[in-house]
């Protein structure tokens, strides 16, 4: 069984280069740092402190290149939104890959069994569920390629979660188990000329979908490839020669429904 532990250390946003945030909004930010199996991992924490009351929590999940800048702006963005959000970390403190091969590396060493995985998300996931600031039935995860298998996953393994939402996702899926009645909704998009999205994958994934009776939907976007919601990726895919380039509409577009969707499911107002 995993032994998690979890404390919490506060630092400024420097530290990690990320900009100030608008002191009118009153978006608190803290690193979090939490062990599990002996092993050292840091999220970041944020929520806007000039509402009192509670709100859903909601998980990030970052790209395979690991807990990065992209992964905790995502975490602000949902702040502002009256959301308290976690940016959690699947490959231990200071694991941040700079190229593809280390990507990978750490990508396989997260995911090389659903316990050792799950035992990662959930370590975050009870950070956020026990903090003062968020409602503990209401609770979702977003990802981005890698993160976005691993919050559809999760909610496959049974983590109560009222929506899981992935982009730019392989559909990749380690938990085999299909529940018979999904209650997490389930929402995907992805650029339709995403070459790491491959036909049968997504098949037996619709297929888990259908047979578990999930709120299921699958958006793509013409034209556009992997990695499409990060500015980065264009630069990213030239270096690397890898299929990665930033679509600015599609990525508006996926951020609209997917605030929409919480919008809707927690009945929030922003």
């Amino acid at each position: 069984m995993s032994k998690i532990f979890a404390g919490v250390i506060i630092t400024t946003l420097a530290l990690y280069g990320l900009s100030p945030m608008d002191a009118s909004a009153a978006v608190k930010a803290q690193t979090v740092a939490y062990t599990v199996d002996n092993e050292k991992f840091t999220g970041y924490l944020t929520y806007d402190d000039a509402y009192s009351g509670k709100r859903p929590g909601i998980i990030v999940v970052h790209e395979w290149w690991g807990h990065d800048a992209y992964a905790r702006k995502r975490a602000e963005m949902l702040a502002k939104l009256g959301y308290t959000a976690l940016a959690l970390d699947m490959y231990g403190t200071g694991k941040l890959a700079s190229h593809p091969k280390d990507a990978k590396s750490f990508m396989m060493a997260a995911t090389k069994s659903v316990g050792q995985m799950k035992s990662r998300f959930l370590a975050a996931y009870d950070l956020l569920k026990k903090h003062n600031t968020v409602e503990k039935s209401k609770m979702a995860a977003i990802g981005y390629c890698f993160g976005g298998n691993v919050a559809i996953n999760m909610a496959l393994a049974g983590v109560d979660l009222n929506a899981a939402v992935a982009f730019h996702s392989t559909l990749t899926q380690w938990v085999k188990k299909t529940p018979k009645d999904l209650k997490t909704k389930i929402r995907i998009f992805n650029g339709a000329d995403d070459p790491f999205l491959q036909k049968p994958t997504v098949a037996a994934f619709e297929s888990v979908m259908q047979a578990s009776g999930a709120d299921y939907k699958h958006v793509y976007y013409p034209g556009v490839v992997h990695s499409f919601t990060n500015p980065e990726a264009t630069e990213k895919g030239k270096k690397f020669k890898l299929p990665l380039a930033y679509d600015a509409k599609a990525d508006e577009d996926s951020w609209k429904q997917t605030t929409e969707l919480f919008r809707k499911i927690f009945n929030s107002v922003r």
